[in-house]
């Protein structure tokens, strides 16, 4: 019912010789997106580029000799027939469409293309009982499984120890430019900016659930502004900063997370032991800005704590003279 509503064929009712055309198209696509990929990441990554050529290069000797196999058993004419005709065929992910892919996703991309099909292959010759269907759905596998030892020594051989370091640094620094700067300037931000209106609202009120809420609302309010500004100012093409939205998301939510964590306190109903308790929180956020400063940013940790803390300080007396005021 479903494969006749979606006009998809299960694979159960594919001839032999659909089955090996749909072996030759998966390993056409295959092919493809090595290429793909190699060239993403040949500007950045050449050695691991040479690597994914030299698995395309595979992909098309495996193509050829399906081909041949099907020139022999079949005729020169190939049924058009691709993975989204079948029905509960293994999916490729179209990641290669995404830009600025990182080189640990890639590569994983890379290695679930050979597991997947491997797996497929297996398990569709164990639920066959015709011989021949056996065979040629076990042979795939056993292609499959080739692939990732051809795979893994094509990584050997191109990534050499050197360019690994040299690209697991490059994958780090690209790291820290989309998720750690943004979200480390969303935390200051966050943290550092909402300090006034939340204290100066606590001290002119004393009242815990107004200030409350006027803390949510500085801390919601703050992360959406510096979420837009962060994915608006720059697309990451030039700068090689990476996705603009993955460092929005990254900005906005830390900016929201070091506003909210000193304005969750005034939950509790007494006020001086929630701005006691806020005060704790905004302590250890500002120490915690001079650690990730310290760890990613390779400040020095007494002067980013020096940095921190004394622009905190500011902050949090001007809220406190004005509500006290």
């Amino acid at each position: 019912m479903l494969s006749a509503l979606t006009h998809r064929r299960r694979f159960s009712d594919l001839s032999e010789q659909e089955v090996l055309a749909l072996a030759i198209s998966s390993e056409e696509d295959d092919a493809r997106i090595y290429r793909s990929y190699a060239e993403r990441l040949r500007g950045a990554y050449a050695a691991t580029a040479r690597a994914f050529d030299g698995m395309a290069v595979e992909e098309d000797d495996h193509r050829r000799r399906l081909i041949e196999l099907h020139r022999q058993r079949f005729g020169e004419v190939i049924p058009l027939i691709r993975r989204e005709h079948v029905a509960g065929f293994y999916a490729r992910r179209p990641v290669w469409l995404v830009e600025n892919l990182s080189l640990d996703t890639i590569r994983g991309e890379a290695e679930a293309m050979e597991r997947q099909a491997e797996i497929f292959y297996l398990k569709a010759a164990q639920a066959t009982s015709d011989a021949g269907t056996r065979k040629l759905l076990g042979d795939l596998a056993a292609a499959e499984s080739s692939h990732k030892t051809q795979a893994g020594s094509l990584i050997t051989e191109h990534v050499d120890p050197d360019s690994e370091d040299q690209e697991n640094r490059a994958a780090k620094r690209q790291f820290i430019l989309t998720w750690v700067q943004p979200g480390l300037a969303g935390l200051m931000d966050g943290s550092v900016s909402t300090l006034a209106p939340i204290f100066a609202t606590a001290f002119a009120t004393q009242d815990t659930w107004t200030t409350f809420l006027v803390g949510t609302a500085a801390s919601v309010g703050a992360g959406i502004s510096m979420g837009f500004t962060e994915a608006a100012h720059d697309d990451g093409v030039l700068s090689g900063r990476g996705s603009p939205w993955k460092r929005g998301v990254a900005s906005g939510v830390m900016t929201t997370i070091g506003g909210m964590g000193h304005a969750l306190p005034y939950l509790i109903p007494d006020f001086w032991t929630a701005t006691s308790v806020a005060m704790v929180v905004v302590f250890i956020e500002l120490w915690a800005i001079a650690w990730i400063q310290n760890k990613f940013m390779d400040t020095p940790f007494l002067r980013a704590a020096m940095q921190v803390v004394l622009g905190g300080a500011l902050v949090f007396a001007a809220g406190v003279l004005i509500g006290g005021g």
